[in-house]
């Protein structure tokens, strides 16, 4: 049996552009990729909507701060055999960080966490994907187009940035933007269609990289 940590914001945990609602299970990626992978893999979906890579954002009940709750995730569900990270949306918002540069030194950061925890002895170190999140698009949203218009150019650097550090680093790499699209309705969030897909590109390279 093989086990894979999904570590994300809203876009993982399936967030409906459409609001407040989520979508239903079978169209939220994690859920898409074990529906592929079969019964000997188990994924694990940790997304937390406004969940950033490594910086604080007190507006909300939940520490979501990436960097922090990551070493209590990875005891909490241990042994893992891959962690596929998609953060760096929410760096985005204006009031946190503003750029992709900052978001990929976070997720380089989260790599670094995954492969310096403290693992029982005899676990594996997990293999990690870096995954860049799709793009932002134009909204009339009230609160979504000032969080993230601002920034909008920023968005398109995520392939750029977020590929060499997955490079520099050795891990695997998918840039989420090539299968899905944000839905105009919030700017942000995916339609069904578009978060299942995700879902399906991700398959053949875990597939890979696990040997499956």
């Amino acid at each position: 049996m093989k086990t894979i940590l999904c570590y994300g914001d809203s876009l993982t945990w399936g967030y409906d552009a459409t609001g407040p609602g989520r979508h239903a299970p079978e169209d939220r990626w994690p859920n898409v990729l074990q529906s592929l992978l079969g019964p000997e893999v188990e994924v694990i979906a940790e997304g937390l909507n406004g969940r950033t890579t490594a910086f604080d954002d007190h507006l909300a009940g939940a520490d979501r701060n990436g960097a922090r709750v990551l070493p209590t995730l990875l005891d909490s569900h241990k042994p893992l055999d891959l962690v596929i990270i998609m953060l760096g949306t929410n760096d985005l918002k204006v009031y946190i960080n503003g750029t992709a540069f900052g978001a990929a030194m976070g997720v380089k950061r989260l790599v670094q966490i995954v492969r310096q925890h403290p693992y029982d002895p005899g676990q594996p170190v997990p293999q990690v994907i870096m995954v860049a999140p799709p793009l932002t698009v134009a909204t009339d949203h009230a609160d979504l187009h000032a969080m993230f218009a601002p920034r909008a150019d920023e968005a398109r650097l995520f392939h750029a940035y977020y590929s060499r550090v997955a490079g520099e680093l050795g891990v695997g790499y998918f840039n989420a933007a090539t299968v899905a699209v944000a839905d105009p309705r919030d700017g942000v969030h995916l339609d069904p269609a578009n978060t299942r897909a995700i879902g399906e590109g991700l398959a053949p390279l875990v597939t890979r990289m696990l040997g499956l």
